[in-house]
């Protein structure tokens, strides 16, 4: 049993409709080399995810993510300092996140936002770099990708404050129908992780349910968040496919009608070119 778990789950069928994940951390799954990318988006594509975003949380991650998204037609990166790690964002890092993330191939500024679960950063600290962020997000005309844990109040607050970007994704969306309808209502885009598959997230459940067509994504959040029934196990962009059908059952649509929708809002949010024309 112990060996399964270190293994990752089978690639799954291919999708009838070519989606994107929507956020992912292909160095973090082991990605080192451009090698090691290209085999990780050929395992993506054989189950149907043909496009992934590759997601930074430091600067060399940031560096790292924007290299790799020039390996492979079907990478794109995002760019931004994770909130756990604002503890020390000074002028230096500010300048450097925002040369990278106005990049050709980052397609959004993010993981930005709030993390009250850990404490490696003050929520002051934390605060003022989404804040940076999401003015910077508005300079580059590029999406914000928000990282939201046990935050909801501060984050949706702080984007009203300081005025939120054309594009707003709330990556792994973790709340509840009302935290849903809020953020709906404001025209922001929720993206479905693995969580969406857990039995226990009745929550989730409700808030996937009525999100419409147009405002939402899925994504895998690789190698965390691993989708039913494979919980537990190491995650890759292919990954994405098991949510999206997890998805369908869900809302009680059929999955090519789910993996359309996700296919379209991401290639109309991150500006990506569709997959039909590479």
């Amino acid at each position: 049993m112990g060996e399964q778990k270190r293994e990752l789950p089978p690639v799954p069928d291919r999708l009838p409709v070519a989606v994107v994940d929507a956020h992912t951390h292909l160095d973090a799954c082991g990605a080192v080399t451009a090698a090691d990318v290209t085999a990780m988006v050929d395992r993506a594509e054989r189950a149907g995810v043909a496009r992934v975003v590759t997601v930074a949380d430091d600067l060399a991650s940031a560096r790292w993510a924007v290299e790799a998204a020039g390996w492979d037609r079907r990478v794109f990166a995002a760019v931004a300092i994770h909130p756990t790690r604002t503890k020390e964002f000074g002028e230096a890092e500010r300048a450097e996140v925002e040369r990278l993330a106005a990049a050709d191939r980052v397609v959004a500024v993010g993981e930005t936002g709030l993390d009250y679960y850990w404490d490696y950063s003050p929520h002051d600290a934390q605060q003022e770099a989404f804040r940076w962020h999401i003015d910077l997000a508005k300079r580059l005309g590029k999406p914000l990708m928000i990282h939201d844990r046990d935050a909801h109040d501060d984050v949706l607050r702080i984007l009203a404050e300081e005025g939120a970007p054309n594009a707003v994704i709330f990556h792994c969306f973790s709340g509840d129908a009302e935290m849903a309808r809020k953020c709906v209502d404001a025209g922001y885009v929720l993206s479905f992780a693995g969580t969406v598959t857990f039995k226990n997230a009745k929550g989730l459940h409700e808030a996937a349910r009525l999100c419409p067509a147009g405002q939402y994504l899925v994504e895998t959040d690789a190698p965390f968040l691993t989708p039913h029934p494979f919980r537990g196990r190491p995650n890759e962009p292919f990954g994405a496919a098991y949510t999206v059908r997890h998805l369908a059952a869900l809302r009680g649509e059929a999955v090519h009608e789910v993996a359309e929708a996700v296919r379209t809002t991401a290639e109309r949010v991150y500006r990506l070119p569709s997959v039909t024309t590479g």
